[in-house]
Order: structure tokens, then C-alpha cells, then sequence
């Protein structure tokens, strides 16, 4: 067992955890949010997306013993004073049918709007290439994260 002490949504979680037990179980398990999805444990769905140390991660691909220290985002976390507005906007733009990929591709969305506040459609496509979708074939979301660009632009946010 080792020890480890993380910040997730503000919160610090201090824990004993088996070396090899995966950042998406700690998150799930130990610090009982259970936004973040497991879907394959091999990085290829994007369900167990997160913001790590302010950067995109899949945590099904990083053991919880290497978050020591960390500080991390989860879906969670994103909504302060009612929804945030990219959660908002897949809600007015029926960006999710099922919901299981939702949290990741909202954690995408905010990424990538904080780093490019007016993409393109491409450039929204390009961004979810790691986020898969079995049920909206992909429209809703673009227009969901397009429409929350604007949003948040004319917010000012």
C-alpha cells in the first residue's frame, strides 16, 4: 500500500491505495464520484476523461499513485453556480442520448474552449477524435460545443 493525496473538484482525497489500482477506480471508488465512466480501461473510449494538472487525461491510463500531488477536474466539478455552460448547451442541443461518454465529451469541450474559444466544426470533430459515441453519430455534440462557444462568448466567460 502507498500512500497518496489528491485534490479533485477542490477537495483534497488522502488514501492508502495498491500500487496498481488505476486513477479512474480512485476517483470512482475511493473518492466516490462516479461521473467519471469506465468503458474499455484501455484509452480508447475517452469515458474516463478528466482534467489532470489542468490538461486532458484518460485516468483509465495513469495509476492513482502517479496522481500523488495532482490536481484534478472532474465532471463533478465543472458546475459552480448552476450548470456550467457547455453542460447547458447539451442540454438545449440534445448533445447526449445515453449519457455514458457525456462526462468525457464535456470534459473535452471545456478544454478545448478555454484553449480555442471559437473553433470551427472541424476543429471540434478533431478535438473528440479520442471521445467515442455509440448513440448521437457525433452531430448534437459539435453543435452542442459550437453553440456553447457562443455562449460562453457572449457571456464573456
Amino acid at each position: 500500500m502507498q500512500p497518496i493525496k489528491v485534490t479533485i473538484n477542490g477537495k483534497t482525497f488522502e488514501h492508502e491505495v495498491e500500487p496498481r489500482l488505476l486513477l479512474v477506480h480512485y476517483i470512482r471508488e475511493k473518492a466516490r464520484l462516479t461521473g467519471t465512466h469506465v468503458g474499455c480501461d484501455t484509452g480508447n473510449c475517452g469515458a474516463c476523461t478528466v482534467i489532470y494538472n489542468g490538461r486532458l487525461i484518460k485516468s483509465c491510463l495513469m495509476l492513482a499513485v502517479q496522481a500523488n500531488g495532482a490536481e484534478i477536474a472532474t465532471i463533478e466539478g465543472v458546475a459552480t453556480n448552476g450548470l456550467h455552460p457547455v453542460q447547458d448547451a447539451f442540454l438545449e442541443k440534445f448533445g447526449f442520448q445515453c449519457g455514458y461518454c457525456t462526462s468525457g465529451m464535456i470534459l473535452n469541450a471545456i478544454s478545448l474552449l478555454q484553449a480555442n474559444p471559437d473553433p470551427s466544426d472541424h476543429e471540434i470533430r478533431e478535438s473528440l477524435e479520442g471521445n467515442y459515441c455509440m448513440c448521437t453519430g457525433y452531430q448534437q455534440i459539435v453543435e452542442a460545443i459550437s453553440y456553447a462557444a457562443k455562449q460562453m462568448k457572449g457571456a464573456g466567460k
